[in-house]
């Protein structure tokens, strides 16, 4: 369970620095349902830009943010459906936009369930302790972010191999920015680098993505509701729910598939990996280009006795999407000789590297479970184009001007041509493999309990079911904690 032991001494500091910084912090019903966010809070929103560094974004943590840039408040939940003219296959796949959070990804929420339990309970202080981020690239965003909004200050990890877009945005907000060898494949360098600070820096706080508890509850609660409200609103009489993808990079968005299948018991649930490094297939290992999802582990966090299939994405397709769908020659094909409405194309840069993976993992799903025009498919876009602009500068560089006739090749070769190969769906015995992985990183490497590891396979349910049942617990702690700065 997330611990929740409350240190009144560093308590009192850190409301005292709320109080004077103006720091109000929603609740996860909040995020959920923003109507029950206060007027107060809402005027103040109708003034502020969505990536503003200003303590009340923090009421912007929610999938349902008005798709505007300044001054926007809240509608539904901001999600697209992507056509059979697009997709190739007849089931309908639905995936919730991250662009609109602040950050422009949703792991502003992830980071933030991982903080605010340690800031209400007093564990975190932050006129002590310095908020240590490893990530492979937006978790460490949405952490400096959340930490700047609450007074706290942090240290970004990531691989030196990311976007340059990453580290000048981090640059500027994080206060100290490390870069560790290698791209998204190299995690492990990255839990060698928060060693180093534990063992030379007496006043950091490790928020390790990949084993946070917070990660996993934030997705179940939030963003699990957010694509039940969705489902609830577009399926209709004879509709089926038949399931849920996602790239595991921490895996914390796999945690809302485990809400789903509560909800639609006969549901899947796929997590995606790079073909270039199978590590759930093959306990393999390389090096990839989707930016965003981590390998050569299982994450903690992964309930893999609830996942059901895992689906290889080669890094080739996901890279080679970005110029069909962002490039004038590309939109204008698949207006003009696929028919994909042009609303839909115009949107299309809403899809991030990790967002295109994802959505070619619900493809081959699709595929996998032959599914019909009455079956429904959900991921997530985690960011959008917008943090990506150097890679699409990258191939038009070394490729050249993009034409009709490559649009034809990328769409056929990368969308239409996807084939049901690199896929497992797992047995009893199978997940147990994937699930034994962990022992290697996380017991071995980052001196985690066998005892835990055991418990999250032989007392499933209430290991995971303990953790899911917290939401309210924090909430109330928000709100004590709310109370005590008087600022509501």
């Amino acid at each position: 369970m997330i611990d929740l032991t409350i240190h009144e001494q560093q308590l009192e500091r850190t409301v005292a620095k709320a109080r004077e910084r103006n720091i109000i912090i929603p609740t996860f019903k909040e995020m959920k349902n923003p109507e029950l966010i206060p007027e107060k809070i809402k005027e103040k929103l109708k003034h502020i830009g969505l990536w503003d560094v200003n303590s009340y974004n923090l009421f912007r943590i929610t999938w349902k943010n008005q798709p505007v840039k300044e001054g926007g408040l809240y509608g539904d939940v901001n999600y697209l459906e992507f056509p059979p003219e697009l997709t190739g296959v007849k089931a309908r796949i639905i995936a919730l936009v991250g662009k609109w959070f602040p950050t422009g990804c949703h792991k502003v929420g992830a980071s933030f369930g991982c903080l605010v339990p340690r800031l209400v309970t007093g564990q975190f202080d932050p006129t002590f302790h310095k908020a240590v981020w490893p990530s492979t690239g937006n978790f460490c965003r949405g952490g400096a972010y959340n930490a700047e909004l609450l007074s706290c200050q942090s240290i970004a990890i990531l691989p030196q191999e990311m976007s340059r877009e990453r580290f000048e945005w981090l640059s500027r907000l994080a206060g100290e920015v490390i870069a560790t060898p290698g791209c998204e494949s190299n995690v492990k360098e990255i839990f060698d680098k928060t060693w180093e600070l534990r063992k030379t820096r007496d006043n950091v706080m490790i928020f390790n993505q990949f084993e946070e508890l917070g990660n996993y509850l934030w997705h179940y609660e939030v963003t699990g509701h957010a694509m039940e409200e969705v489902l609830n609103k577009i399926m209709g009489a004879g509709d089926r729910f038949a399931g849920a993808i996602f790239t595991s990079g921490s895996a914390g968005t796999m945690a809302c598939g485990d809400y789903l299948k509560e909800k639609f018991p006969y549901s899947k649930l796929g997590v995606g990996e790079a073909l270039q490094c199978p590590t759930l297939l093959e306990n393999g290992f390389g090096g990839h280009r989707i930016e965003g999802i981590g390998d050569k582990h299982v994450p903690w966090i992964h309930n893999v006795k609830n996942t059901d299939l895992v689906v290889a994405i080669n890094d080739e397709n996901s890279v080679g999407l970005i110029r069909l769908f962002n490039e004038p020659a590309g939109k204008k094909y698949l207006v003009e000789q696929q028919g994909v409405a042009e609303e839909l194309v115009e949107k299309l840069s809403f899809l991030g590297i990790s967002g295109i993976a994802n959505v070619l993992g619900a493809i081959k799903l699709a595929k996998y479970y032959e599914l019909t025009e009455k079956d429904f498919v959900v991921t997530v876009l985690t960011d959008s184009m917008e943090l990506y602009g150097s890679r699409l500068e990258e191939l038009k560089e070394k490729h050249g001007e993009y034409k009709e006739i490559n649009a034809a090749g990328d769409y056929y070769r990368h969308l239409i041509s996807l084939t049901t190969d690199n896929m497992q769906e797992l047995t009893y015995v199978d997940r147990r493999r994937v699930h034994n992985l962990k022992y290697y990183t996380w017991v071995e490497q980052q001196g985690r309990e066998l005892d835990e590891l055991n418990a999250q396979w032989y007392d499933y349910d209430h290991y995971w079911g303990s953790i899911r049942k917290q939401a309210e617990q924090i909430d109330e702690l928000i709100t004590e904690f709310n109370q005590r700065t008087g600022l509501l």
